[in-house]
């Protein structure tokens, strides 16, 4: 009778027991799944590795004679640009010097028509206003100055032609510069010729005797 009564509560702590068990071991840390997470991520790492070295890898499979002559172009290219820019610097530097410089053959000529439109016997004798004009070109224009540079005993010279004409006569202007030892022009001789008879000279500056007598006397030294 003992026995029937005691089987069921026997029965029971039997199965309490075993619900305890399994909920021990649901509580445990599960190392199986871990180590295949940590797997996972270290293939997943692994291929993004693998994959970013793939794209540093060149893609250019070109022949080596094919990227050889690609870079000759390249440098041909660069060569007929850098001649560009010297020959257009060349072109900028020369224009500047024409345009601007006191010594060009513009600003002469500026210089000596002004002096010209000046004088009161070249006035009296042309009739104001005067305008000065070069050597006339194949199409009717008179822009050109004729000038010649040259040097003689190591010194720079410049001669220089060009016409005035006034509301009644016209004349040609001659002039002659040298230069000195500053790096500057200054006049040998500057007059005007009239074009009609008698054609009569205005000297306007005349140096020459001046100039010359140093280099006559220095020629004479030696002989005294």
């Amino acid at each position: 009778m003992s026995l029937l009564v005691l089987r069921p509560l026997l029965v029971r702590n039997q199965r309490f027991s075993q619900l305890s068990m399994l909920r021990g071991l649901s509580s445990l840390p599960q190392p199986v799944r871990t180590y295949a997470t940590a797997q996972r991520k270290s293939a997943s790492t692994t291929s993004l590795s693998a994959s970013t070295d793939r794209t540093d890898v060149s893609t250019d499979v070109r022949p080596m004679g094919e990227r050889v002559k690609e870079n000759t172009k390249t440098a041909s290219y660069l060569g007929i640009i850098l001649v560009g820019v010297g020959v257009t610097a060349t072109l900028f530097y020369y224009t500047f010097r024409e345009l601007f410089s006191s010594n060009s053959p513009n600003n002469i000529y500026t210089e000596a028509l002004d002096r010209v439109k000046n004088e009161n016997p070249v006035k009296d004798a042309l009739g104001a206003p005067i305008k000065g004009f070069g050597e006339e070109s194949r199409r009717g224009r008179r822009t050109h100055v004729a000038h010649t540079s040259y040097i003689r005993d190591g010194v720079q010279y410049i001669r220089m032609q060009f016409y005035v004409q006034g509301i009644r006569n016209k004349a040609t202007v001659h002039l002659e510069k040298k230069m000195n030892e500053s790096g500057d022009y200054e006049y040998r001789y500057l007059f005007v010729q009239l074009d009609y008879y008698p054609h009569t000279t205005v000297i306007i500056e005349d140096n020459r005797l001046q100039q010359d007598i140093p280099k006559a006397g220095s020629a004479l030294e030696p002989i005294l």
